[in-house]
């Protein structure tokens, strides 16, 4: 039975649904062929994803393959009520609760995964670690799934060496429709979204701070460099550090940059970026965000211990005052910044990486009998199959390469 904060909320929630669904074209061609050819017939899946309007599409478009659908989220700030009380009335089995605490979020995972899924989508690993442990007596059915985050596949790998991968995963962050679109285009957008509306301060003249130069880094800085912003780019690999020379980002290491921002946002999957020695040296009043997946990366409990008043400034902003008199700001209390204070990635981009595990999942019931528990990459026919999919949906079209030019490219005698 489905656990959600309040069941009025649901027309609210209907409503932003059927927004983000006219704005998905490639997973509306999904979910019609999904509805004829039931892919997922008698199969349950387990998803795990922010519980927000684009996930219950997602949800929706599984649900008309034919598979019995039990939605949670990955975040507790990233959860919306009124949307989980919308999949709630609509069918959908949906544990999701607002701002519960790691306790209450634990739970709403367990809940989930008692379904004893035969498919799950994960973002960070959450639901394969209980699957791989505390929650391992419902995995007797697991047939695979699908990971979107760099964390997350992290972790999957790090699972797989040591031979405690409970099933086959599909590393669907690793596709091209992921990386190249949503993470940068995505989160560049989606982030400076987040920090704009819940500041109200321009961005504009200021010295920004990007902790990471990947993917989701790239588009930070990009952003914030169209916005009239001096951007800083702090990197541990040699090369990245390199390109963001190149796209003429001032580069350092963050015990330097710390001196000179006035908004820092990570965006590296690691912990400890920004740790004590940085807040002792930053400016007053400095905007600390993070575009990470776990709230790690900002040491939140060491500036709280540091301080000598911490207090609410606007929603999702607290205040940390310290001995010198210096404020530092934290949004959305070091969470993932774009989602814990905002709506998440923009409609069209997710309608490519949901696409992208619609079809993984299909992928994985087709070759179950093959698979190990490993992980693996999502096929290039369906990257390129997402890809075309879009352009037509975006009224574009490119060229095709010729019978003699594939030739050319293949072999070696020209």
């Amino acid at each position: 039975m489905s656990i959600v904060k309040d069941m009025s909320l649901a027309p609210s929630g209907r409503q932003k649904i059927q927004w983000v669904r006219d704005f998905m074209p490639t997973l509306s061609g999904i979910e019609e062929r999904f509805r004829r050819e039931k892919p997922f017939a008698g199969l349950t899946i387990a998803v795990s994803v922010h519980l927000e309007a684009k996930t219950a599409n997602l949800g929706l478009v599984l649900r008309e393959g034919g598979a019995e659908v039990h939605l949670t989220g990955c975040n507790p700030l990233s959860t919306q009520d009124d949307v989980a009380a919308a999949m709630a009335d609509m069918g959908v089995e949906t544990y999701g609760v607002y701002g519960v605490d790691m306790q209450g979020y634990e739970d709403l995972l367990v809940e989930t995964l008692k379904c004893r899924p035969h498919l799950i989508v994960d973002d960070g690993g959450d639901l394969i670690n209980l699957l791989g442990g505390k929650c391992a007596q419902y995995a007797g059915r697991l047939i695979g799934g699908c990971e979107e985050t760099t964390t997350g596949i992290h972790r999957l790998h790090a699972r797989e060496r040591d031979g405690i991968l409970p099933c086959a995963m599909m590393a669907v962050n690793d596709a091209k429709a992921k990386h190249y679109y949503d993470n940068k285009y995505g989160t560049g957008q989606s982030t400076w979204d987040a920090i704009m509306h819940t500041t109200n301060l321009m961005v504009a003249g200021k010295t920004v701070v990007v902790a990471g130069y990947g993917w989701c880094g790239k588009g930070i800085a990009m952003r914030a460099k169209g916005m009239g912003a001096d951007v800083i780019v702090c990197e541990v690999d040699p090369f990245k550090a390199l390109e963001a020379t190149m796209e003429n980002f001032r580069v350092m290491p963050m015990d330097a940059a710390a001196r000179y921002g006035d908004i820092f946002v990570t965006a590296t999957g690691c912990k400890d970026v920004i740790v004590q020695r940085h807040f002792e040296v930053m400016k007053d009043n400095v905007l600390l965000c993070n575009s990470g997946h776990f709230d790690c990366e900002v040491d939140v409990a060491t500036l709280c211990g540091m301080s000598v008043e911490n207090f609410p400034r606007r929603a999702n902003i607290w205040g940390y005052r310290l001995p010198d008199g210096r404020t530092l700001n934290v949004l959305a209390e070091g969470r993932l910044v774009n989602l814990a204070a905002g709506n998440g990635h923009p409609a069209e981009i997710m309608d490519m990486s949901f696409a992208v595990q619609a079809l993984s999942l299909e992928w994985l019931v087709n070759h179950q009998e093959k698979l190990e528990p490993k992980v693996y990459p999502v096929p290039a026919e369906i990257d390129d199959q997402i890809g075309w999919v879009k352009l037509a949906a975006m009224g574009l079209d490119i060229d095709i390469l010729t019978e003699e030019q594939k030739k050319y490219l293949a072999g070696w005698e020209a």
